[in-house]
């Protein structure tokens, strides 16, 4: 288990959006390393309760040793599109006061080598967030066709060179495996003809491959859509992006929600029958300018919150 430290992202910020109810039952989407979570719990009453999932057996790990004392507390290992079955299985559809996601890698993830998350540090080219189910990073390199593998790169890394860097990953696995992140890094670093300043030129590569690995942007529309019938009205849903991917599915699916249903152009409606489901809370957060200084990850952060109608 990796003892890299990790420093949770718009901490009290989160928080103090979510919580309305301190005798409420909330949901943690992804614990990390649990620093939402304890914050929660910090605010909850004895009757108020907490479920956290995550896919990393690490996170779980962590906690049943950070939290196992804690009655209100209780952890769920797998991915968070379960959400809607594991709070229908506790008899709580629809009384959810509140739903956090803190999308992303954390830090421990990013910092233990043998991740293989990471282009800073050579480790298996792995980056599964459930290292016990699912097609590793090199596994998908090695089958993947040039087309496929272009496409994951552009469409979730936004890598505008994601043809070039297909063809290079192709020639050079006909050479040998790719089985490791710094050769990874290198093909790609290589076939970038273009480097930005202050960004490693195989950040968007990583990160399209990392997302397509982990089912990442599929998982956040699943939960997205099921907040809708887990929340109670008047239920908070607190959303930390760090990719312009990720805010922007977030921000289209509350602007939906807020306008309700499309109807057409012209059509004499009441605003009562729009059916709007949610409201949008203030504008969207970002790290203050002291978090950046002590957490440069925390910069790309920005959070939105809706509530439930």
């Amino acid at each position: 288990m990796s003892d890299s430290p990790h420093q949770t992202v718009l901490l009290h910020e989160a928080v103090d959006a979510l919580i309305q109810d301190v005798d409420g039952f909330y949901v943690d989407g992804t614990f990390g390393r649990g620093g939402h979570s304890a914050q929660v719990l910090a605010r909850l009453s004895e009757r108020g309760r907490l479920l956290a999932i995550d896919k990393d057996m690490e996170a779980v790990a962590v906690a049943s040793e950070r939290f196992a004392d804690d009655q209100r507390f209780e952890m769920a290992q797998g991915s968070f599109s379960a959400l809607q079955t594991l709070v229908a299985e506790r008899g709580l559809t629809g009384k959810v006061s509140g739903l956090l996601l803190d999308l992303g890698v954390s830090s421990p993830q990013l910092d233990e080598a043998e991740r293989g998350f990471s282009f800073l540090q050579d480790g298996p080219l792995d980056m599964r967030m459930d290292r016990t189910r699912g097609e590793s990073a090199a596994d998908w390199v090695a089958r993947a066709s040039e087309g496929e593998i272009a496409r994951v790169l552009k469409e979730y890394g936004e890598e505008r060179f994601g043809k070039r860097m297909a063809r290079a990953l192709v020639n050079a696995r006909s050479e040998k495996p790719i089985t490791r992140t710094s050769e990874l890094a290198e093909i790609v670093k290589a076939a970038n003809p273009a480097w930005e300043k202050g960004k490693h030129p195989a950040t968007r590569a990583f990160q399209g491959i990392r997302i397509h690995i982990n089912n990442e942007l599929a998982d956040l529309e699943a939960i997205l859509a099921q907040s809708l019938s887990v929340l109670a009205p008047g239920g908070r849903l607190v959303v930390i992006s760090f990719h312009s991917l990720e805010d922007r599915l977030v921000k289209r699916f509350i602007r939906r929600q807020e306008k309700g249903q499309p109807l057409p152009a012209g059509l004499p409606v009441r605003d009562e029958q729009l059916e709007r489901t949610m409201r949008s809370l203030g504008k969207a957060v970002r790290a203050s300018d002291v978090e950046v200084g002590g957490n440069v990850r925390s910069r790309s952060a920005i959070m939105r919150v809706a509530e439930k109608l």
